[in-house]
This record gives structure tokens, sequence and C-alpha cells, in this order.
């Protein structure tokens, strides 16, 4: 069987607990909700909240971010929010959007529609709608096609998203097949919502999924990295990752994932590499701090190098003689392919320098344990890992999955130790923001020179020197300077 598997939509009576928690919630923002219905039913129109507001309702989760449909055009909305609110905002008017805020309530208003999108197209075909059923067919799954019409606070489910919500169950409102024709992206929604919700893909749709996964590329990189990153960060990304696996999706998004299936580890402690990562981003997710500690989560940037620091594996991978499998410089391979995938998906610059160093860094720690470092290779360590230390330790700690009971102990001990020699040098010298005992100006004014290469060689020189012996005190910093200055002259 495999790891992730469909499951059918089962029909039944919603639990009426649902109902009274969903009303319980949305009394908390009832009143700015229904002056605003209010509003719109004076001027003609019909309004209605719906899709993430209403389905979170149900969930017993509130926030300050409500969707309204309305049968108002744009033009329309955003005079009759301006009089509701304290301020309007364009959020997309070719789209039928538009913002306002009322205190601390956020309203985006959008006119019923009726998307379409061509199929070689990555942006919707707009086409306003005249109906809020109508505009709830075409939302990606029925749990978001519920509504509560406004001011009278109608409860709208036309297609049995409330008992889908009991069962927590994803299916489309319309068939899996049209649904995701219109919009390809739905199917990373439906990797997102299994990672943030904890629901499960109905057979037809999962079935639907891994046929059309193709049809992702279409999209734009930014719109996945979107969904992606939110995955990423739900609470049990793990299943949002092996829905994409199995379906084919992230073959499109991030194939190097995938690939790893075809890697069994040096070791075999796994069935592969990828149940490893998988395992691995597991524990780095239970290493993160709460909001006061140094790596507070969700962290996207640890979680995204777990999830690609073994990606160097396949590219890499050798049989030794005696049967071995051996990975050599995998995590060079890997920080390289990290870097190619993340601009791809169009991350920006720091997040990718951040997770391209930590899979670069990963196994810098192994061998620790069998030879005592100095603490000149400490140094190096701390001062190569730079303000990402913290989560190296992390990933580092994530990356032990031996079943080996005795062997994950003695790795465990040994990067305690690490991390005590680590504290007890920054106690002494501020290990980490090392610098050469003397600066730059103060080079050039010892040697009589200006500015040019031999300062920054001069300057290298003597970091070498501070990561060797640490602090040498100014007198001896000159000294040394001025040998190397001499040697490097005759």
């Amino acid at each position: 069987m495999a790891p992730y598997e469909a499951v059918p939509a089962a029909p039944g009576n919603p639990d009426p607990a649902l109902l009274r928690r969903a009303l319980g919630v949305l009394a908390r923002y009832a009143p700015e909700a229904v002056e605003l219905g209010r509003r719109f039913a004076e001027a003609g129109f019909e309004l209605a909240l719906v899709g993430g507001p209403v389905r979170d309702a149900f969930l017993g989760r509130a926030g300050v971010d409500l969707d309204f449909a309305t049968s108002a055009r744009p033009d329309d909305t955003e005079r009759i929010l301006a009089a509701w609110g304290s301020a309007t905002w364009d959020m997309g008017r070719e789209f039928g959007t538009i913002g306002a805020r009322k205190g601390d309530v956020v309203a985006e208003v959008t006119t019923y529609r009726t998307d379409t999108y061509d199929p070689t197209s990555r942006k919707p075909e707009v086409a306003y709608g005249d109906t809020l059923e109508g505009d709830l067919s075409r939302r990606d799954f029925t749990v978001n096609a519920m509504a509560v019409r406004l001011p009278d606070l109608q409860f709208v489910d036309p297609f049995g998203g409330l008992t889908d919500l009991a069962d927590k169950v994803l299916r489309t409102p319309v068939t899996p097949e049209q649904s995701f024709a219109d919009d390809p992206l739905r199917m990373m929604r439906a990797a997102r919502f299994t990672a943030q919700l904890g629901f499960e893909v109905e057979e037809k749709t999962f079935a639907a999924m891994t046929a059309m996964s193709g049809r992702l590329e279409i999209v734009s990189a930014e719109r996945v990295q979107a969904e992606l990153v939110k995955l990423l960060v739900a609470d049990r990304p793990r299943a949002g990752l092996e829905l994409m696996t199995f379906t084919g999706l992230a073959d499109v998004v991030l194939p190097e994932v995938p690939g790893l299936q075809l890697t069994i580890d040096e070791h075999h402690r796994h069935k592969d590499v990828y149940e490893h990562t998988l395992t691995v981003l597991d524990q780095a997710i239970e290493l993160e701090t709460g909001p006061d500690g140094p790596v507070p989560g969700p962290d996207l940037v640890l979680r995204l190098a777990a999830l690609l620091h073994d990606i160097g594996k396949p590219a890499t991978r050798r049989h030794e003689p005696g049967g071995g499998v051996s990975f050599h410089h995998h995590e060079v391979v890997g920080a390289k392919m990290a870097r190619k995938r993340m601009r791809a998906l169009r991350f920006d610059k720091a997040t990718t320098e951040a997770v391209c160093q930590l899979v670069f860094l990963h196994l810098r720690f192994h061998g620790y344990g069998e030879a005592a470092w100095t603490d000149s290779a400490v140094r190096r360590y701390v001062t190569d890992a730079g303000d990402q230390l913290e989560r190296l330790h992390r990933l580092t700690r994530a990356d032990c999955t031996t079943r080996n009971q005795r062997k994950a102990a003695r790795l465990a001990h040994a990067y305690d130790d690490l991390e005590r020699r680590i504290a007890e040098l920054a106690e002494q010298e501020e290990i980490r923001a090392i610098r050469p005992d003397l600066d730059g100006t103060q080079i050039m004014e010892i040697l009589g020179i200006g500015p040019g290469r031999d300062v920054g060689a001069a300057y290298k020189h003597m970091l070498a020197l501070r990561m060797e012996h640490g602090p040498l005190g100014e007198d001896r910093a000159r000294e040394e300077l001025l040998s190397w200055w001499a040697e490097r002259q005759s």
C-alpha cells in the first residue's frame, strides 16, 4: 500500500456541534459583517461571507481578514466600502476585488465570478457571474464553497461542504478535471490543506491530481512558491509533501525530492533517502523553538534546508568495492542544486543563500566524535556557519536518524560537547564575530602602504592567525604582521 492513499468521501449529516461552534465564531465579527451586508442590501445588491472565514468558523478559528462575494460590480463595491470603512484600496479591480478596513477588520469583496482558464495561459479570463451558487461552484474545494448570506446570516452549502469538513475530506464542487483545468494551482492547494488542516483527498480528486499534475507547469513560479511556502510552514508539511510526491506534483515543483526515492543510503537505515529526508524534516521541526528562542517555529529556512540537504546524493552515488555505496561531496553538489531550484521558484536571495549555506555545511560536524577538533577548527565551524549557526545545530542533530540507539546517543553526546566548546570560546573570544587583531587601517599604518591587494592579503593572513591561535594582542599581532611583510617582500 502506498504511504499516501486517497479516501472516499462518506455521506452523512454534519455534526450539530460544528454549527454551534461556527455560530460562536461568527458572532465575534458579526456586527461589522452584518452592517456591511445591510449597506449592500440597501443599495440593491447581495453580499455573502465566503471561503476560508466560513470554513475556519466551523473549525473554531476566528480571524479578522474576511472574504466576501457580491452581486455588485467593482465601482459599486468601492462606493459602499468607502461609506462603511475607514480606508479602501484596489486589490485587483480587473478581477473584481476591492479591499477595505474598519477597525481591526479587513474585508475583501469580490464580484461573483465564473472564471475560466485558457489551456495555455497562466492567468484566468475573468467573467462576472450573477448568482452566489454559481460563484461557489468555481471555488477549489467544497469545504471552501460554503457561504453565509448577509445581513440575515443564512447558511448556504450547495455542495455538501459541511459534511466534507466533518469528515476531513477534500473534494471539488464540480468534477476535479474541470476544476483543475480551470486553475491547476488548486492541486497545490490540496497538498497545502492536507498539511495545514490534516484533511485527506477523496479518490476521484486524487486520481485527477495524478493524471493532471503536469498541467501545473503553466502556473507561474511565484504562485507555486507561495503555495509551497504555506505548505512547508504548516503543522504537518510531511503529509502535504507525500501527497505531492505520490500524485506527481513534486516532479514539477521539486523534482529533486521524489528523485531521492531511487537512492539507498550507505547505511541501509531507511527504504531510501526520501524517507530519511522526511524524517529529518520532522525532527528539525521538533527542534524549533518558541518565539523567544534562537529558531522560532515555523522556520522556513530550517525546513527547506532539511528537505533539500541530501538532494545531491543521486548525482554522487558510487558503488564501492565490497558492495558499499558512497555519496562523496554530495553536500557540495546538493548546495548547487538547491540554489538552482530555489532560483527557479523565485525565492529571495537571503532565503536562498541561507538554505544553500546549511546544505553545504550539514556534513561539517561528521568526524568530530572520532577525532577531537582543535580550537581553530571550532572557530572555523562557527565562522563558516555565521548567522546560520543555530539552524545548523538543529539541522545536524535532526540528520541523525539511525535506529541504533547506542550510535544515536554517541552522536548526540559528541554534538553536546561541540556546543559546549563553542559556548566556552564564545565567552573568551566573541567567537561569533571573529575579526583579526588589526583592521585594515592599522595594517596600512604599520606597513606604511595605501589601499590595495597587499592590504587584503595582510588582512587574510592576520585572520588566519586569529583562527589558529585565538586573540593575539596588539603587540604580538604587530610583530606577526611585520614578520609576514618582510618575508613577502623578500
